[in-house]
């Protein structure tokens, strides 16, 4: 609690909180949001609090963007719903916009509300247009919780743990977690320690002509902002494209900028045969995607997949003006400068503290990693360290299978000042 309870005005929510809200509905700040605007969340006392945490890398052109606004608020007096019964022009725009911007030919574009739907939408279409049960995930990932989501996610036992029977036929494989593999100093032998695990499962576990799809995170989330070497997704796309598998790009974590780039694949020069959207698409209105090549979703009839909510006119509306914002204002270009200097300062304030293994990011995607003194990851020093930075008013969030991580997502246009800010109170608060 920030102040006595006789003064502090969110107590009174948090209480109905408490007594009406599921549970299992977990929040990290335990303070009631009554506003935002930029990189700050204002809560119900007026307190002010510096977000390195953006809705889960939602808010990438920052809370309220007045232009996402503004075109929120034109569409909502025009139409705010049709779901299939009519086309829309929202919608058709979107697509067309989706389709300039992701990489190589991906053409054809569904819109959902979540990443796990895009997540399961897209399993679908492999499975349906490849004729193949199988797919193939790495350790440590997440892709969401929706039940077959949740079957692909491993980045935490707690996301799965009595849910099972899970669904069938999903293989997993190693993910090159460089600094906690045994090859912390050679980064291509993590690869092909990795990459050979394919080997055995082809051999072992499923014949690859039985596998549909490969999803893979371009740099993994939850699982812990894990960087992969530069040469490891174009091996996964040799394999995929050997066996006649599908790839499926997770980009719901790393899109729109995220990561210096418009999409995470731009860095590693691969094009996927599906990529999935979400969280950064629409400036904080709920909206996902996931787009493929004609021909493809050429092989799809229609009414296979659908979705009432998917492709709202006015989270289209929004979706379209963050990726007028994210051009106009060149925030990848930002994210990937500011990006690296906020790594270089958090790189140079974690030397000589044992409790921190590794700082490590790309653009605006960061992480430190925590050990417990004896190299073994530590939630507990992650957890302090955040609470700290909440005392301190800066929010963050954990990450990692241990939870031995804290992951910093700012807005892509953070000032300069408010990026010292932050990072000030995070140098304060790891050396505390």
């Amino acid at each position: 609690m920030l102040m006595a309870e006789t003064t502090n005005k969110n107590f009174s929510y948090l209480q109905m909180d408490d007594n009406y809200v599921n549970p299992v509905l977990q929040r990290s700040a335990r303070i009631v949001a009554q506003q935002a605007k930029g990189s700050y969340i204002y809560d119900m006392n007026g307190d002010k609090y510096l977000d390195f945490t953006t809705g889960i890398a939602v808010n990438n052109v920052g809370h309220c963007h007045p232009k996402v606004v503004e075109a929120v608020k034109r569409q909502v007096e025009q139409l705010m719903h049709t779901s299939v019964v009519t086309h829309h022009q929202r919608y058709i725009e979107l697509a067309k916009k989706l389709s300039e911007i992701a990489p190589g030919q991906l053409e054809s574009v569904f819109l959902a509300n979540s990443g796990a739907e895009a997540v399961e939408g897209a399993v679908k279409m492999a499975r349906y247009v490849t004729g193949r049960p199988a797919i193939i995930n790495f350790r440590g990932s997440f892709h969401g919780r929706t039940v077959m989501a949740m079957a692909l996610t491993t980045s935490k036992l707690y996301y799965r743990e009595k849910y099972e029977p899970l669904p069938s036929s999903i293989f997993t494989v190693p993910y090159p977690y460089v600094y906690r593999s045994n090859f912390a100093n050679d980064p291509d032998e993590c690869v092909n320690d990795c990459l050979k695990h394919f080997d055995i499962l082809f051999n072992q576990f499923v014949h690859p002509s039985q596998v549909a799809s490969i999803i893979v995170e371009p740099v993994q989330g939850e699982g812990g902002y894990i960087v992969p070497p530069p040469n490891f997704l174009k091996k996964v796309q040799q394999i995929a494209h050997k066996h006649g598998i599908l790839l499926i790009v997770d980009e719901v974590q790393t899109g729109f900028g995220r990561t210096g780039k418009m999409f995470a694949t731009e860095h590693f020069g691969v094009e996927p045969d599906i990529m999935l959207m979400a969280k950064g698409i629409a400036g904080g209105m709920p909206l996902a995607a996931f787009i493929s090549r004609k021909e493809l979703t050429s092989k799809w009839p229609p009414g296979r997949h659908g979705s009432t909510f998917g492709g709202n006119p006015v989270s289209c509306a929004a979706a379209l003006a963050t990726i007028e914002v994210l051009q106009a204002e060149k925030l990848p270009q930002r994210a990937a400068k500011l990006g690296q200097e906020m790594l270089d300062y958090l790189i140079k304030a974690a030397k000589g503290k044992e409790h921190i293994g590794e700082v490590r990011g790309l653009g605006m995607m960061i992480a430190i990693d925590f050990n417990d003194g004896h190299g073994n990851p530590s939630k507990d020093w992650a957890e302090k360290v955040a609470n700290r930075c909440f005392d301190n008013k800066l929010l963050v969030l954990t990450c990692g299978s241990h939870g031995q991580a804290i992951r910093l997502i700012p807005p892509l246009n953070l000032s300069d000042a408010e990026a010292n800010e932050g990072l000030r109170i995070l140098e304060k608060c790891l050396s505390a």
